[in-house]
């Protein structure tokens, strides 16, 4: 089983009103269950891989909305907080190549402390990142946990920058060389790096984060493909070719696809990661692609499941 940590929230994008791609839809909005590591459980459930969620929920009619669609979608829960507090909402703007959000989240259950992180089940693989690692008490609870887990299980983690709720990037940046100390893999897209180190490019950066801990550093680049970076390796895959509708969840099915990728083939621990040549390397990443390609082509984060990637390869 993979343990996803991290936020549950509400996602609202723009309902369409015939105005284009790339309008808010006369600031008309449709309520879809989100926030990064919830998408990254969704993703792991719809592709067959057993996963649990470890985050806050509420108890409100969006909480149980967000309890129902993890049960739906095979997702266990036996590691869900409750909290009384309400559900916090992400409005998303697509004006741009990239989604814009507006985070609705004091007093709510991403501000909640709840009870400490259950225990873990012994050798799961833990994925975590975005706004859980951003905002306290969170973000502070979850680099314990990562500190505490690290050499006892594959950590995963993908910063998943969103700029309106960093107040102070060079205290982000402290923290996150924390993180990056604790993961075995990390995966960041290229607008992320852009953002964290403007005069970098992304390789510069991958190459100087293998020395801090992990030993796999997938980018992502949109349309632009995939590259995984490794100790001795640079590996390149295109993207999948799709009509794209919004690049909402892309990045989160990116990470789904990649963690049962390396369930699928046994690699649940950091020698097993470090030891992917170029051949797995490539393929791994033409089906994290393959996966963030569907995502692209529907609205919103609703990630493919495996039986229409079946019918999509043949």
């Amino acid at each position: 089983m993979i343990v996803v940590a991290g936020e549950a929230l509400v996602d609202l994008t723009p309902t369409a009103q015939g105005a284009g791609a790339h309008d808010d839809g006369g600031l008309e909005f449709t309520a879809r269950p989100g926030g990064s590591p919830f998408n990254v459980a969704i993703g792991l459930g719809r592709l067959g891989t057993p996963v649990a969620f470890l985050g806050v929920l509420s108890g409100d009619a969006f909480g149980r909305r967000l309890r129902a669609h993890l049960r739906t979608n095979g997702v266990d829960l036996s590691l869900v907080v409750p909290a009384g507090a309400p559900t916090a909402l992400a409005f998303a703007h697509l004006a741009g190549a990239e989604p814009e959000y507006s985070f609705y989240v004091e007093g709510t259950t991403l501000r909640a402390a709840g009870p400490d992180a259950p225990a873990l089940p012994p050798g799961a693989p833990l994925h975590t990142g975005s706004l859980a690692l951003a905002l306290e008490p969170s973000a502070g609870r979850l680099a314990g946990l990562l500190r505490a887990e690290a050499g006892q299980r594959l950590i995963s983690v993908d910063p998943n920058i969103r700029p309106g709720l960093i107040p102070d990037r060079g205290a982000y940046l402290d923290q996150l060389g924390g993180w990056l100390g604790a993961a075995d893999l990390v995966k960041v897209s290229a607008a992320d790096l852009a953002w964290l180190y403007p005069h970098e490019t992304p390789a510069e950066v991958a190459r100087r984060w293998l020395a801090a801990g992990p030993v796999l550093v997938l980018v992502t680049a949109g349309s632009q493909g995939a590259t995984a970076f490794t100790g001795r390796r640079e590996v390149f895959a295109p993207a999948a070719t799709v009509t794209v509708a919004d690049t909402i969840g892309a990045g989160d099915a990116f990470s789904a696809a990649t963690l049962a990728w390396l369930w699928e083939q046994g690699v649940r621990e950091r020698g097993a990661l470090a030891g992917l040549d170029e051949a797995a390397l490539r393929r791994l990443l033409t089906f994290a692609n393959q996966v963030a390609a569907h995502t692209c082509a529907r609205p919103g984060a609703d990630p493919p499941r495996r039986e229409e990637l079946a019918v999509h390869a043949g």
